[in-house]
């Protein structure tokens, strides 16, 4: 995955079975972000989400990845989070949701 440039996201799905997100998840990039993870996760076969090259995220960040856990969630598949940042965990925890990212 190659390095994102400030600002900007990317969610890939060349890995068997995951959906990786890299770059800044913000209030710019969410609503795009979640649309591209909706996307990705639309292929059945896509179980894990890896957020290791997530660089930044703020709260329409972590709702964005939230939000496209729930809807996997709700189609019937259950979805893996594996490297949530530390910066989207101390997020998740002072929000009272870090136990959904698990």
């Amino acid at each position: 995955m190659a390095p994102s440039k400030s600002g900007e996201f990317r969610v890939a799905s060349d890995r068997p079975d995951t959906v990786s997100v890299s770059g800044t998840l913000n209030f710019a990039t969410a609503e795009n972000a979640l649309v591209a993870m909706r996307s990705a996760f639309a292929k059945n076969d896509r179980h894990t989400l890896d957020l290791a090259g997530v660089e930044s995220c703020d709260s329409a960040g972590l709702a964005c990845v939230l939000a496209a856990l729930s809807e996997a969630d709700q189609g019937g598949r259950r979805v893996v989070v594996q490297h949530v940042p530390t910066g989207m965990q101390a997020l998740a925890r002072v929000c009272g949701v870090e136990s959904l990212l698990h």
